[in-house]
């Protein structure tokens, strides 16, 4: 694999770094990283993963052939700016929520080889759900290189940009979700008496369970939910405790306010784009 420039260095540049490194795909050494001013941060990086650390970014973008923006979104324009004078037939794949790649175009004022991806935070495992589309600059090879890439985190699927919002609702902000209703019910389990140790466990491996069966099973998520659910028992006095407390309605309205700002950040980057162009 090309060598790779990391414009950012927070949790999602960690993430991709850490599955990138585990699946040996790529040497670390051909991983460079860099960030607007926290020098304490790289040399972090690089001593937990062996990667090159690059605080000229005009260096940085003449080593590599594909470069992430992994910065905040708010640091987009500053960013792109930064780098843009070096651009040199380099791939760009933008992991930046919410910013599209028309708003990239922009901010690099001139047409450029773009993937715009969706990653999450499990890619530090190998096992992100990313989805990703690209712009008609994006040669067969490129395209090649990028899912090549995106799948050393996990699995990678091509959609359409008009989808990136509901995606970036869902797989990308999705662990945070979960991640959430793991607290409570382990709070929960304690509560009713057991100790943190054995509801963790308890709660992991019913997890893990749940998914497997998902998985492998051709059964809907309902029709499983309903052969565990005996008339009058524990499972269904739990559900329609969920079902009165409007759990379902609840999820619904995170994903829609979780879309519906990812919309509103691209509006807000599209018109900030347009004011650096004026």
């Amino acid at each position: 694999m090309n060598k790779i420039g990391f414009i950012g260095a927070g949790s999602m540049a960690e993430s991709m770094i850490n599955g990138m490194v585990n699946s040996k795909i790529i040497n670390p050494k051909n991983i460079y990283v860099t960030n607007h001013s926290n020098i304490d941060r790289l040399h972090e990086l690089n001593n937990t993963y062996g990667i090159t650390i690059c605080t000229d970014k005009k260096q940085l973008m003449q080593e590599t052939d594909i470069v992430v923006l992994a910065m905040k979104p708010k640091d987009a324009a500053s960013g792109i700016q930064n780098i843009r004078s070096y651009l040199n037939d380099h791939l760009i794949i933008s992991v930046l929520a919410g910013i599209t790649i028309d708003t990239i175009q922009l901010l690099f004022n001139e047409q450029v080889s773009v993937v715009r991806a969706m990653p999450n935070t499990s890619a530090s495992i190998q096992k992100s759900a990313t989805a990703f589309t690209v712009c008609e600059h994006v040669t067969e090879k490129q395209f090649n290189h990028a899912q090549a890439f995106l799948e050393t985190i996990g699995e990678a699927f091509y959609v359409d940009e008009n989808e990136m919002d509901a995606i970036t609702a869902v797989s990308g902000s999705g662990p945070a979700y979960i991640y959430h209703f793991i607290e409570a019910l382990e709070a929960a389990a304690i509560e009713v008496g057991l100790s943190q140790s054995t509801a963790k466990h308890l709660i992991f491996q019913t997890l893990s369970g749940a998914t497997e069966m998902l998985l492998q099973s051709e059964k809907s998520p309902g029709i499983l939910k309903k052969e565990i659910t005996s008339p009058g028992g524990t499972t269904e006095a739990g559900l329609k405790t969920l079902q009165r407390y409007h759990f379902s309605e609840a999820v619904t309205e995170c994903v829609r306010n979780a879309a519906r700002r990812s919309a509103e950040i691209k509006v807000e980057f599209s018109k900030q784009a347009l004011k650096n162009q004026a």
